[in-house]
Formats: C-alpha cells, sequence, structure tokens
C-alpha cells in the first residue's frame, strides 16, 4: 500500500537569547528561549530529498540573533510575532510559522545604603537576580493573514494554608481518605490563555501589562477563594480573567494538586493541631479544565505538555 506525507514542520529549537538594553547606566534584561517551527510545500525535502525550498534551521538560529538586535525585545508575544511575520511573508514555500518562547524573569538586586568603595549605591543599576516564581511563555502561529497567540506561565508555586475543605465526595470499598475541613490547598500552576487578536486590522494588546495584570488576577482569585476543592478555585481563577481581561477568550489550566497530608505525632505524645505537614510529590491529583468567555469556542489543546 502506498504511503503519503502527513503533517509536518521543522525549525530550530530552544534559541537561547539575551538582550541587554542599556538605558544610560540603568540596564534592563529580556532572557528568552525561542522556538521556531515553520511549515509549508515540504513535500519534495521528505520524499527526494530536494532542499530547494528548505530554510536551513542554522539561518532561522541567525535570525533570532539579528532580529533581537534590529527589532529589539519589547515581550515575547511582540517578539515572535516579528519573527513569525518575517518567515511566511520572506519565504514563499513557507505557509505557516509557529514561535514558541518561554521566558525567564530577572529583578534589580538591591544595593546597600552605604556607598561602595568603587561605585556609589545609588548607581548600581545593572546586577540582577533571577526569579525563581515562574516560567512565562507564549505560541505565535503565522499563517500569512491570521495570527493565533496563546500566552501563559508555569511552574508556579501557589498556596493557602488555610480556607480549604474536602468533604462530601463518593466512597466505596478502596476509600481511606479522610474528610477535610481545615486543609492546606496548594498546587503548581500551569496555565495558557488565548488572545482574541488575530488580524493585523485589529488594535493589538499591550502584552507586558496584559501578562501582568493576568497574574495579578489569577493570584487574588487563588487567596481570595473560600475552596471547597481545587476544581472550585481553578473555575473562580479563570473566570476572574475572563471577566476582567477583554483581549482574553480562552483559559486553560493544569494544576496538579500538591498534597500536605497531617503526620500522626500521636506515638510521640504529641498533639499535631494543624501545624506539622508532610508534603507529598507523587502520586498527586491531577485537575485541568478550560474556561471559555460565553460564545466563544475551546482553541487550546487539552493537553499543555507541548504548548
Amino acid at each position: 500500500m502506498p504511503t503519503i506525507l502527513g503533517q509536518n514542520q521543522y525549525g530550530k529549537a530552544e534559541n537561547r537569547v539575551v538582550k541587554i538594553t542599556r538605558d544610560g547606566a540603568t540596564h534592563h534584561i529580556k532572557d528568552l528561549n525561542v522556538s521556531v517551527a515553520l511549515s509549508g510545500d515540504m513535500d519534495e525535502v521528505h520524499y527526494s530529498g530536494s532542499n530547494a525550498n528548505v530554510l536551513p534551521t542554522d539561518t532561522t538560529k541567525n535570525t533570532v540573533y539579528a532580529f533581537a538586535k534590529e527589532h529589539g525585545i519589547e515581550s515575547a508575544e511582540q517578539f515572535g510575532i516579528h519573527l513569525a511575520r518575517h518567515f511566511v511573508t520572506s519565504q514563499e514555500p513557507i505557509h505557516t510559522a509557529r514561535i514558541r518562547i518561554e521566558e525567564y524573569a530577572w529583578e534589580r538586586i538591591a544595593a546597600s545604603d552605604a556607598n561602595s568603595r568603587f561605585i556609589g549605591a545609588d548607581e548600581v543599576k545593572h546586577s540582577f537576580v533571577r526569579k525563581g516564581q515562574e516560567t512565562r511563555v507564549t505560541q505565535i502561529t503565522y499563517d500569512g493573514s491570521s495570527w493565533e497567540v496563546v500566552s501563559g506561565l508555569k511552574d508556579l508555586v501557589v498556596m493557602n494554608s488555610t480556607n480549604s475543605e474536602f468533604w462530601g465526595y463518593v466512597k466505596d470499598k478502596y476509600t481511606t481518605l479522610q474528610e477535610a475541613y481545615d486543609r492546606i490547598l496548594a498546587t503548581q500552576v500551569s496555565a495558557r490563555w488565548r488572545f482574541n487578536w488575530t488580524d493585523d486590522e485589529q488594535r493589538m494588546p499591550n502584552w507586558e501589562k496584559s501578562y501582568e495584570q493576568t497574574k495579578k488576577h489569577m493570584l487574588q482569585a487563588f487567596a481570595e477563594t473560600y475552596s471547597l476543592s481545587l476544581q472550585q478555585t481553578l473555575y473562580q481563577m479563570g473566570s476572574r480573567i475572563i471577566n476582567n481581561r477583554s483581549e482574553i477568550d480562552e483559559v486553560r489550566f493544569s494544576l496538579p494538586n500538591k498534597h500536605h497530608f497531617l503526620v500522626d505525632l500521636e506515638p510521640f505524645g504529641l498533639k499535631n493541631d494543624n501545624e506539622v505537614y508532610f508534603a507529598a510529590d507523587r502520586p498527586y491529583g491531577l485537575i485541568e479544565a478550560t474556561i471559555l468567555r460565553d460564545g466563544c469556542e475551546p482553541k487550546i489543546p487539552v493537553d499543555l505538555t507541548n504548548l
């Protein structure tokens, strides 16, 4: 039986680029991990090995670095848009470009009050420490006429030490879990949100402000929800984003329940009054769901593993 070629793409993955913007003595850092995937008229390179339509992946790598200089990095989204537009409009065989970016945040190191022997403390504006809270991510896809921008974050660990319960669930002969009326609720947030900006005629969102505000609403909902289940908290987080950010139509969460179990201290003659816990890393409950603006269709993949 003859075979045919299915979906295919190629590019250079995980190009690490750090851009330093020097505003006098004040420096700014953008630290990205950029992956490029291109698709289009690529049948012949698979069937016969002809590279006539192939832009080398090394060239895509060089483009990432050149664009960091030529266009700067205003935001991960804006940088990805520049790259995607370039590959589709400059290479006739390329019909679609998908740019995936992880951004690693840095913050300034505060100088001491006393002046340094060599540099006045008020002049230290070039020293940074890598933030460890979360990794910002975005995926930009462009087919020459329309855009899809899905941004988000991963590895954001959050905890409520109270105001969480879990009881009234189904029980069968295998159930051993005790009902909890005051428990720790902790999770490591992986979230993606889809923008409703899809073409150049629309007003482009302020990507940096949108990210900061979306994260703020997400965290406020987590903190302010009296939780009877992680599912309830997830829904409140997504609803808060949709209700406050008009540029976002869809949010997808993957929330592992980072279980904290009370340690039995009775063998040692001690009472554990919700004070000492064992943090179990696995197995863990995994809660996933999509929250949509009413009337919108879901487009974010159910599996966020490669997004």
